[in-house]
């Protein structure tokens, strides 16, 4: 039988805690220790899991430990260092999105993780869940150009408000979750991101320096696909069309759908943010008179992973790039990618002009 993996998780936060479990729970792994600068909440993690040693910096596990594997679940200032330090122990790593907070960072980090041989791969939790893999399977027969309209705004309040305020720190809603759905995006077009462009708006005075906390951005595609995503965090954010999954081309579209989502979900509810329900597949073929040759679809995602089963996968396609060796290289290119894109809308959003990539 092989040897298991010994890994440590630094971060013990939403998903930090997560992740934990998947490596407690799949035996490939031996999770052997957790970080965490707020003792008590390792500590709590730690019990429920069988009393993992606990450690409050990453130094002091990788001397303790010598682990093979690091999952990196911090705050995204702090990613490209933790990171690196993993991989100079010679772990490979798992880590959340985004890679870093500047492109020539992620550069940075894929440079050493290939001088070191060793695997990187970024939490892009939507690339795991079947049902968001033939939205974007969907999408690719609707021809080109395509119309992709997506967002995630989030009325936040208590423990989720102050959980991002604390993320707006360092980061803007439009980059943080931005990355999964422009990433989607690529996806869907295959083809290079040539300019962006965004508006956004400080609609608090309780988020810290100059940070805004809804943001639009526009994307426009080589093949001639344009995408908008929006994302807005806090107490005053709508509702209302908080979200939108559509995807429009020459031969239809499809969206992601449930009309009851919004009568029994919050929009901060970590569940709803990777759950489909059904997709709704529209077809434009039209006869002479008009009228469509074919009626609509609804294709039933309900039973779907929910966002641990979800984690879980994460891990398993971790565990089979360390074990199988796999080449990581169109998975690294396309976390630049889209960081890139989040990050000129940013750009945009603080100098009022588009940028061209």
């Amino acid at each position: 039988m092989p040897e298991k993996i010994r890994v440590v998780v630094i971060g013990t936060g939403q998903m930090g805690s997560s992740h934990a479990r998947a490596y407690y729970n799949l035996h490939e792994f031996d999770l052997a220790g957790l970080v965490d600068i707020q003792t008590e909440r390792c500590r709590k993690l730690s019990a429920e899991l069988g009393d993992i040693a606990c450690f409050n910096f990453l130094s002091e596990a990788i001397h303790a430990v010598q682990p093979q594997a690091v999952a990196v679940c911090t705050y995204p200032d702090t990613h490209m260092q933790f990171i690196i330090q993993s991989l100079q122990a010679g772990a490979h790593v798992f880590a959340e999105k985004p890679l870093a907070t500047r492109v020539k960072d992620a550069e940075k980090v894929i440079k050493i993780a290939r001088q070191k041989n060793k695997k990187v791969v970024i939490g892009y939790i939507l690339r795991h869940n079947p049902a968001w893999v033939r939205f974007i399977e969907l999408a690719r027969t609707l021809g080109k150009p395509l119309v992709m309209r997506m967002n995630l705004n989030q009325q936040s309040r208590g423990s989720a408000w102050q959980i991002h305020k604390n993320l707006m720190t360092s980061m803007s809603p439009i980059v943080d979750c931005g990355v999964h759905y422009v990433d989607v995006m690529c996806q869907m077009t295959r083809s290079a991101p040539v300019q962006v462009h965004a508006i956004g708006a400080r609609l608090s005075d309780e988020i810290q320096m100059a940070m805004y906390n809804y943001g639009n951005l526009q994307v426009r595609f080589a093949d001639g696909s344009v995408g908008w995503y929006e994302a807005g965090w806090g107490p005053m954010i709508s509702e209302t069309a908080h979200f939108v999954k559509d995807v429009i081309g020459p031969a239809g579209s499809v969206s992601i759908v449930d009309p009851d989502k919004i009568k029994t979900t919050s929009s901060a509810d970590i569940q709803a943010h990777t759950r489909t329900n059904r997709l709704l597949v529209h077809h434009a073929g039209v006869d002479k008179q008009g009228n469509f040759l074919q009626g609509d679809e609804i294709i039933d995602t309900s039973d779907e992973p929910d966002h641990q089963e979800l984690c879980n996968r994460e891990q398993r396609y971790f565990l089979q790039a360390i074990q199988d060796n796999l080449d990581l290289s169109e998975h690294w290119q396309d976390a630049v990618n889209s960081l890139r894109i989040v990050l000129a809308a940013d750009e945009s959003i603080q100098t009022g002009r588009a940028i061209k990539l």
